[in-house]
């Protein structure tokens, strides 16, 4: 009896056009749902756990977060001790993955992560750690420009833009159900202030970039007091805001002890700081834009200042700063007098207003520019892994 024959192998077409379908980009408008840890280069989650199967960085990790828990976050100003065995420990977990890790703030586990990069960083002279570096790496969310303006019929042609962007929040499910839910936690009498908080949060972190950026940053006539208001008010419901504005360095003070909350003022002075007195910026726009709403929900929640400009504050004063009041006053106009937070601003109103610049018209060329180069980007990257995998199905091929 003959040996039985092996299955053959399936064609070389066949394997390329499954090889095609997993490789093909998602159809624009997916992929909303919330990044994994698994989606980012180097989650500290995932750096973590690299580190716990190796003892020597195990052990410096479990040191350092001891001494984390025992330093309170400093200001600039203040001084403190740091051991020599925290400062061992630092130095320890220079090699190691930890030290590069990022997080997403619309990640799984977001806080979990950030507790864990702040147990690297627990204090800004615990070693020579830049810590004015953000912990979050925002390069996977980049996702193409959606909204179907012709849902806009119903309103007046001469409506105002904020109306318009609030009416497609409403039309749109998800956007509708996250703003009717701060809506709901931060009204009436017995509103709770850091429920409010919160629920702003998950608005801006879970809405669509486009519905969240269009609801805050809708452009108005400097005469439009009613379109201004309902800017405004977008992110300041009866309770969102303290009604006694505290000093502005309590209110910093108060946001370092919070990771999440420290973590966005960083996002936000990596992202929006001037370089030098020709308010050269450090990042593009965009990342500055997604840095400012992210700290909306926290403690240093800014908001514009009246109904009549887009000029920019916290809700806080220098009064009573006694010998640190240069320092309040600094930190006060890294907001108020932020000439890249003013200019990402009015750049993105700009665009928001020429979106309404024809009666109804479809997405205008910049916007489906912006869809056809972020599928460009996604069909690039996976251009060189198609390539090594098609030779090899070739080599193997000529083997078969």
């Amino acid at each position: 009896m003959g040996r039985p024959q092996s299955p053959r192998p399936p064609p070389l077409v066949v394997l390329l056009l499954l090889l095609l379908l997993l490789l093909l980009p998602l159809p624009l408008g997916a992929g909303d749902s919330l990044p994994t840890e698994s989606r980012l280069m180097n989650s500290c989650i995932q750096a973590k756990r690299k580190c716990q199967a190796n003892p020597i960085c195990k052990a410096a990790y479990h040191h350092l977060g001891s001494c984390a828990s025992t330093l309170s976050t400093p200001l600039p100003s203040e001084d403190s001790s740091v051991s020599a065995d925290c400062l061992e420990a630092a130095q320890q977990l220079r090699n190691s993955s930890l030290i590069d890790c990022t997080c997403h703030r619309r990640m799984k586990n977001q806080t979990t992560c950030l507790d864990i990069f702040w147990t690297v960083h627990p204090a800004r002279n615990l070693g020579d750690y830049e810590l004015d570096v953000s912990p979050y790496d925002d390069t996977v969310t980049g996702k193409p420009w959606k909204m179907n303006l012709s849902k806009l019929k119903m309103l007046k042609p001469d409506s105002d833009l904020c109306l318009k962007f609030t009416t497609l929040c409403i039309l749109n499910d998800k956007c509708d159900r996250l703003r009717k839910a701060y809506g709901m936690a931060c009204s009436g009498p017995h509103c709770q202030r850091h429920i409010c908080l919160a629920q702003l949060r998950n608005f801006f972190e879970k809405a669509a970039e486009s519905h969240a950026q269009g609801l805050l940053l809708c452009p108005c006539a400097p005469t439009d007091k009613s379109c201004g208001e309902r800017r405004r008010n977008t992110i300041a419901p009866s309770c969102a805001l303290p009604s006694e504005p505290p000093n502005c360095l309590e209110l910093q003070s108060r946001c370092l002890t919070d990771a999440l909350c420290r973590s966005r003022l960083m996002d936000f002075q990596t992202h929006c700081h001037p370089l030098d007195i020709l308010g050269t910026c450090a990042t593009e726009q965009s990342r500055c834009l997604r840095a400012y709403l992210g700290l909306i929900g926290t403690t240093m929640t800014p908001n514009f200042i009246s109904n009549f400009n887009t000029s920019v504050a916290l809700s806080c004063t220098c009064r009573g700063s006694g010998n640190l009041q240069e320092e309040c006053e600094q930190l006060e106009r890294s907001f108020s007098h932020n000439s890249c937070l003013r200019k990402a601003i009015a750049t993105k109103m700009h665009f928001h207003s020429q979106l309404f610049s024809q009666d109804w018209a479809p997405p205008t060329f910049s916007v489906m520019q912006h869809q056809m180069e972020n599928l460009a980007l996604r069909t690039q990257a996976r251009v060189p892994f198609l390539f090594s995998c098609t030779l090899t199905l070739v080599l193997l091929q000529s083997l078969w």
